[in-house]
């Protein structure tokens, strides 16, 4: 199937490790050209290495999504260095883990600029150019928390809702110009952030990181972690022409985790 990638430029946020890496290299192998955006500037050399392997344009962006403006000074740079952008993916690290009453005022509010204020900022940065061109691609990556309430994850769970409310708002008033927004919610896959909520969990739990992740797994219907692959494709085809009338929707990648009908 042709995706009709070929050619778009797509600005990729968290692109250099776990699920944004897999987005990344995911669209690269469907001929877009990508810029990712990260903290740490040798593990987004490695990943746009990787992407251009692949006989596609890459662009690395060292930036921190939290901080006020950084999500639309990326755009501006990917902008600049591969030409408008036509596809994001908003993604970001998690907050804290903890319950209501381990968490401070400043961990609320470092929550919300992480997660929600960088969806907000980068959805600034390309919609009126997307307008303009009558195309465009809006992808937030949240979680299952989203829907289904994790525990010991307040802060993601309440953060990542708000970015899902934002969303829906948002595809409503851009749909009549081409732009789907659409949001995607990983359940437990094999990434360093799910490695390290094992570990976490294991200490408060007085168990071991193997014995979280075997729970999980017996939660799981299909009694296995996610790829971050199978994740990337689902990001892959909702970026692209073959999905032109799917918008404002949160869809779960999680091996049937999510009990709930709607």
């Amino acid at each position: 199937m042709d995706l009709g990638l070929r050619g778009r430029v797509a600005v990729v946020a968290a692109g250099s490790k776990g699920l944004g890496r897999a987005v990344a290299l995911e669209l690269a192998a469907e001929g877009a050209d990508v810029a990712i955006c990260a903290r740490g500037m040798a593990a987004l050399e490695d990943a746009a290495s990787a992407i251009r392997a692949l006989g596609v344009r890459a662009h690395a962006i060292a930036a921190d999504v939290s901080e006020s403006g950084a999500p639309e000074r990326v755009i501006a740079d990917a902008e600049r260095a591969l030409g408008p952008v036509d596809i994001v993916v908003t993604n970001s690290g998690g907050p804290r883990s903890g319950r209501f009453e381990t968490l401070q005022p400043e961990d609320w509010d470092n929550a919300t600029r992480t997660l929600l204020a960088s969806a907000v900022g980068f959805a600034r940065g390309v919609v009126p150019g997307m307008r303009a061109r009558k195309w465009g691609r809006i992808i937030n990556i949240t979680s299952i928390a989203a829907k289904q309430p994790v525990d010991n994850l307040m802060l993601s769970n309440s953060l990542r809702s708000a970015v899902i409310a934002f969303a829906k708002t948002l595809s409503n008033e851009v749909a009549a110009d081409g732009i789907t927004v659409n949001n995607l919610l990983p359940g437990y896959t094999r990434t360093e952030r799910v490695t390290d909520l094992a570990d976490q969990l294991a200490v408060s739990g007085n168990t071991t990181a193997a014995g979280v992740t075997a729970r999980w797994e017996a939660e799981i219907p299909m009694r296995r972690l996610g790829e971050p692959a199978e994740f990337a494709a689902l990001a892959a085809f909702l970026a692209s022409a073959r999905a032109s009338y799917i918008t404002g929707q949160s869809i779960a990648i999680d091996g049937g985790w999510i009990r709930n009908i709607l």
